[in-house]
């Protein structure tokens, strides 16, 4: 039988409505504490390069302020938990990936196109290779919580 929340209208839930499994519990709260510092990190740094030093590399600044915005998306999903919220967070972790692995490519290619670094420079060399790691471990986790929800 499908565990039940004992939320009411008031709290903006049905009673008696399937509880949400969080995403971020178990090895999921260290995706979701990865994910949360590198979005701060990522953010902090992007935002502070484009307005500060724009003109210096606005590619690889403009870049990293997506990088941010992908990982604050999958903290925030990771989070909230869901069916919905983990195919959201699933679609972001291979978006990810494929940013990863397409600008990892183009700054080895065209290192003149990147005047400054990235996050996902070099395929996250400079943050320990952790954002091409991260991905790759937000889809196994996904997958097997899709598993788990599907055999509760």
């Amino acid at each position: 039988m499908p565990e039940t929340t004992a939320t009411t209208a008031a709290d903006g839930g049905t009673a008696g409505a399937p509880a949400k499994r969080s995403l971020g519990t178990g090895p999921g709260r260290l995706l979701v504490a990865l994910y949360g510092i590198f979005t701060v990190a990522a953010a902090s740094r992007s935002l502070y390069q484009l307005l500060a030093q724009f003109d210096r590399a606005p590619l690889a600044y403009s870049l990293s302020a997506v990088s941010a915005v992908v990982y604050g998306f999958i903290t925030v999903s990771l989070v909230r938990g869901g069916e919905g919220a983990r195919r959201a967070a699933l679609v972001c972790c291979a978006l990810e990936l494929l940013g990863v692995f397409g600008i990892g490519t183009w700054t080895l290619l065209d290192p003149s196109a990147f005047p400054d670094a990235t996050v996902w420079s070099d395929y996250g060399m400079g943050y320990l290779f952790i954002p091409v790691i991260l991905p790759v471990t937000g889809l196994l986790w996904l997958r097997r919580a899709r598993t788990e929800q599907q055999a509760a």
